[in-house]
């Protein structure tokens, strides 16, 4: 069981405690914490609350995560596009489409599903639903993602995304045409308080987050740029891009409705870089844009 100490600010001074705890960390959704609450693992002040506690300044807040119940999960064949793959860690090139693990809605089909069909030997810190899983991208979003197999590469993993050294660079097309030829968006995300399913710019419960870009190309209408991560918060590019004026063509979320003919955003995580967990050596991989970016790419540079 995993024991989480917190201590509320004054910035977060009567909020309710469902919704503080859900914006602490990315991977607990509100629905979870509510459930932590009623089954009595979260704390505040040594006593059990409810889920519409309103968080006082100094509260001493104990969240105990109970161990993931063991689920099984599918293992499918399929082909993947594997870039690099030893005892230690894997990496492979994601399909647009594709969700990463399973979830209610998709459980079969995941990226998941298919690395428990290859290979039997994937980490397990994060539970049987997300082996091996160090850091995702979002389903309509495709390129490369690093998959540990085995607890020591996943610590290591992890502990370099901590520590900002993981190299996680990007390509998009973007609405709108960008004057500058680099820039850095230094702007903290949070869920947006409207629409929990959506993230924002915003200072309450909020995380830090940069992302770096430049301009590969311009277009009357439209931008080619590459994004690289120095954080990364749920959707923060597409949040970032849309925060100074530039949003993801075909973004459903984020994005103008009226696009591009292209089936979710045009964003691509081209290139992947990190240290071997096991053999320090630092390793850089890249996967070309898939077909259906190119299309657009060239459509739009036929327009122009």
């Amino acid at each position: 069981m995993e024991i989480i100490e917190l201590q509320v600010s004054e910035e977060h001074k009567q909020e309710r405690i469902d919704k503080f705890l859900s914006t602490y960390n990315d991977e607990w959704s509100r629905s979870q914490v509510q459930l932590w609450i009623k089954d009595g693992s979260v704390k505040v002040n040594d006593k059990e609350i409810k889920t519409n506690y309103k968080c006082q300044i100094n509260d001493k807040i104990v969240v105990s995560i109970p161990e993931p119940e063991p689920l099984d999960v599918i293992a499918e064949e399929m082909d993947l596009d594997i870039y690099y793959e030893d005892q230690d860690v894997l990496v492979v090139n994601k399909p647009k489409g594709m969700v990463v693990h399973p979830a209610p809605g998709h459980m079969s089909g995941t990226l998941v599903n298919g690395l428990m069909a290859h290979c039997q030997d994937l980490s397990g810190i994060n539970g049987v639903l997300r082996p091996g899983i160090v850091h995702r991208i979002d389903k309509d979003t495709s390129g490369l993602l690093m998959v540990a197999k085995n607890d020591m590469a996943h610590e290591s993993l992890v502990g370099q995304l901590v520590e900002k050294s993981v190299t996680r660079r990007y390509k998009a097309i973007v609405h709108g045409n960008i004057p500058h030829d680099h820039g850095t968006i230094n702007a903290p995300i949070g869920r947006d308080k409207v629409d929990r399913q959506s993230m924002t710019v915003t200072n309450v419960s909020s995380k830090d987050a940069v992302t770096h870009f430049h301009v590969i190309e311009r277009f009357e209408n439209f931008t080619f740029v590459e994004c690289q991560l120095e954080t990364g918060r749920t959707h923060q590019i597409r949040v970032h891009m849309k925060y100074i004026g530039y949003p993801l063509v075909g973004d459903p979320k984020y994005g103008p409705k009226k696009t591009l003919p292209i089936n979710g955003q045009a964003l691509h995580a081209g290139v992947l870089g990190f240290e071997h967990p096991r053999t320090k050596e630092y390793l850089e991989f890249e996967a070309p844009l898939p077909v259906e970016f190119e299309q657009v790419l060239d459509q739009v540079k036929n327009n122009r």
